[in-house]
């Protein structure tokens, strides 16, 4: 099993930021990837970044690119920070952190076996 928490977010004006980080524990090694996904009220939950921690190469989702930017710990797959710049209102969402064992469906939530709760993220315009 492989438990993650994620902290960092909060209220902030349109063209702010946040970092968000996420931990994990356990068994972190049985897994070769980590993403953040989002979900806002009345819709389904979105990728929004991923990466691999084979070559730590990056995917991300076209409505965060050259805004976000997602990083973490190699050598011990236990930490994953997701880095929001130019924050807009519709980045208002709850930010999940997932893990899991992934090779080419990275944007697909089923896709990973771990999850952490969320942590609200409220952009005001």
């Amino acid at each position: 099993q492989v438990q993650l928490v994620e902290s960092g977010g909060g209220l902030v004006q349109a063209g702010g930021s946040l970092r968000l980080s996420c931990a994990a524990s356990g068994r972190t090694f049985s897994t070769n990837a980590m993403a953040w996904f989002r979900q806002a009220p009345g819709l389904e939950r979105e990728f929004v970044a991923a990466i691999s921690w084979s070559g730590g190469k990056t995917y991300y989702a076209d409505s965060v690119k050259g805004r976000f930017t997602i990083s973490g710990d190699y050598v011990k797959n236990t930490q994953v920070y997701l880095q929001m710049n130019s924050l807009v209102p519709e980045d208002t969402a709850v930010y999940f952190c997932a893990a899991g064992v992934v090779y080419s469906n990275y944007i697909r939530p089923s896709e990973y076996a771990y999850w952490g709760q969320g942590t609200q993220v409220t952009v005001s315009s």
